[in-house]
């Protein structure tokens, strides 16, 4: 079925006049007469289904932003830093919120949504449903998997734990630098929780 927008005359301020879709069809123009959304709604249960993890926060996602800016600012010439990776170590998949490599050209033509290879780092911010107690395992399946480092951001707190080991840690607070030694970074936590 094909519908019509009639042009009707309006008169602007500089004495002109300009044609204007006169807009009297609902079906037409939805988001003339109530709010229409673009995008699918997708189910928290969906996306934590895909991602393996909750739905992130206000905070998780400032967070999350300052630390790969505040990491990428000092160690963009070491490591590439990257958000949100599908990783597929394995059998277990996963999707850090950060995640750290070896600096290595990037190859626009050859991109992967999977990635088999672990990371140098992987870091995982709490969101406010999930207990601390989960994050933890999720570190030791990192270690499992063959990375050598993993950050666990409890936001409620404040701390960063700072795993080099299954039961090896360190616990840097906000106004604290943090020392990961085993990929050698120092990083001054003021701006990531800012």
């Amino acid at each position: 079925m094909k519908y019509k927008a009639t042009l009707k005359k309006k008169a602007i301020p500089n004495g002109k006049q300009r044609s204007m879709p006169k807009i009297d069809n609902p079906h037409v123009f939805p988001y003339f007469y109530k709010k229409v959304s673009f995008m699918p709604e997708v189910s928290q249960h969906e996306y934590e289904v895909e991602r393996q993890k909750p739905i992130p926060s206000f905070n998780h996602a400032t967070v999350q932003l300052n630390l790969g800016f505040e990491l990428k600012l000092r160690y963009k010439e070491k490591y590439r830093i990257l958000s949100e990776l599908s990783l597929q170590l394995d059998d277990w998949l996963s999707v850090p919120d950060l995640c750290i490599y070896p600096k290595k050209p990037l190859d626009l033509r050859n991109d992967q949504t999977k990635t088999l290879e672990p990371p140098l780092c992987a870091i995982e911010i709490s969101s406010p449903t999930q207990p601390l107690g989960e994050l933890i395992i999720k570190a030791g399946q990192y270690f499992d998997h063959g990375v050598r480092s993993v950050w666990v951001v409890f936001l409620e707190l404040g701390n960063v734990y700072v795993f080099s080991g299954k039961d090896t840690y360190e616990i840097y607070r906000p106004e604290e630098t943090l020392k990961d030694e085993v990929l050698d970074i120092e990083l001054p936590l003021v701006e990531v929780f800012e």
